[in-house]
């Protein structure tokens, strides 16, 4: 198997050193989006006490020339903390901490989606916005080839994979359970995972989370699987069509209510909703992968569990339509509804915020309102 030489270490001996005790020291890894809107990035600092809340984790900067954000000449950028997790990696007392970049003049960072969709999610918090995220992901060589696939071809045809079991129809399921017992150390909201159907296709998911938590949640998940991965010596992508013919590419199913559609009746507001959805799709494509659809466009084609790019569906229970309306939903007459276009590399801040801004602030054009615009 192609893995990192650095997973070949001895990890015995790195246990020796964690268990190793720190006093009244406590790590704490700060993390962020780099340049490309896809991958995160992590630096740790000492603190001579534990924080017991955000406010209590002092801002820190980094060097964005070095990270796709900045000029070397003015390279400084902040690092503004929002979101405090436990560390499964260096364990307790120690902390993961989320946070925003900021540039020189303290604005936000081009790649900085969360500022605006906080302020959106603080706009409409009355109508108590909870999201699910399911995030597919697929497992590589550090050669980049599926990680389980023949050297030299192709597993057998896609049936035998999903929800799978057995030594010849799954493949990394130590990683995947290693990720889904640090997510919950950590206090990240993962709610389930389970195999895909590409062979080395995995899926987990994250929520309910209300507003912008969405984001911060799955932000924190993904870094803790690429942590996780690391030390297995593999390579978790989110390329939304990791390999081209005929397998699943992967999203990023994005699930959604509001305290209307949960109720009684609810049904109607979803149907509102997705009708509001329907006159506004290309926006939404445009938002749903980092590359202005570029990267759906592989993925969204109507093959695979998918629907068109260039055309909006809904339907109860089916999956090759852009919104799927859970069966149970339909037959209730109330709950949620599941977005399946946002692409597995998708920034869940801007997709959070792209559902918001249409379905409760009624926006039609393909530009997103400046609410705060003087």
């Amino acid at each position: 198997m192609s893995v990192s030489h650095s997973s070949r270490l001895n990890k015995e001996v790195r246990e020796k050193y964690i268990k190793l005790p720190q006093g009244d020291m406590v790590q704490v890894t700060y993390i962020w989006i780099d340049g490309t809107g896809e991958n995160v990035r992590c630096k740790t600092k000492t603190l001579d006490y534990e924080p017991k809340s955000i406010e209590e984790v002092p801002e820190w900067n980094f060097d964005g020339s070095s990270t796709y954000q900045a000029e070397g000449s003015n390279s400084d950028m902040y690092l503004i903390p929002v979101k405090m997790f436990r560390d499964p990696f260096c364990l307790d007392p120690n902390k993961l901490v989320m946070c925003e970049v900021l540039k020189y003049n303290r604005k936000p960072a081009e790649i900085n989606l969360r500022h605006t969709c906080k302020k959106i999610m603080d706009m409409v918090s009355d109508h108590i916005p909870w999201f699910g995220m399911e995030q597919e992901y697929t497992l590589l060589g550090i050669n980049g080839h599926p990680y389980g696939w023949p050297d030299n071809g192709f597993p057998g045809p896609q049936g035998p994979y999903y929800c799978g079991v057995g030594a010849d129809k799954v493949y990394g399921r130590d990683i995947v359970e290693s990720h889904y017992k640090a997510c919950l150390y950590a206090g990240v909201k993962v709610c389930g995972t389970n195999a895909e159907v590409m062979p080395s296709q995995w899926e987990f998911q994250v929520g309910p989370c209300e507003g912008i938590d969405m984001g911060d949640h799955l932000w924190m998940a993904r870094f803790i699987l690429h942590r996780v991965c690391e030390d297995f010596g593999v390579v978790a992508t989110l390329d939304p069509k990791p390999m081209t013919g005929n397998w699943n590419g992967a999203g990023c199913h994005t699930n959604y209510s509001t305290a209307d559609m949960r109720k009684e009746g609810g049904l109607k507001h979803i149907e509102d909703a997705i009708e509001k959805l329907s006159k506004r799709h290309n926006y939404h494509i445009c938002v749903y992968d980092p590359r202005g659809g570029k990267d759906n466009s592989r993925r969204l084609t109507g093959q695979h569990e998918t629907s068109s790019i260039h055309d909006f569906s809904a339907g109860v229970a089916n999956r090759g339509a852009s919104i799927r309306i859970p069966r149970q939903v339909g037959q209730e007459g109330f709950g949620y509804f599941e977005d399946r276009r946002p692409a597995a590399n998708c920034d869940p801040y801007a997709v959070t915020e792209a559902i918001v801004r249409t379905t409760i602030l009624n926006e039609t054009s393909s530009e997103k309102k400046d609410y705060w615009k003087n």
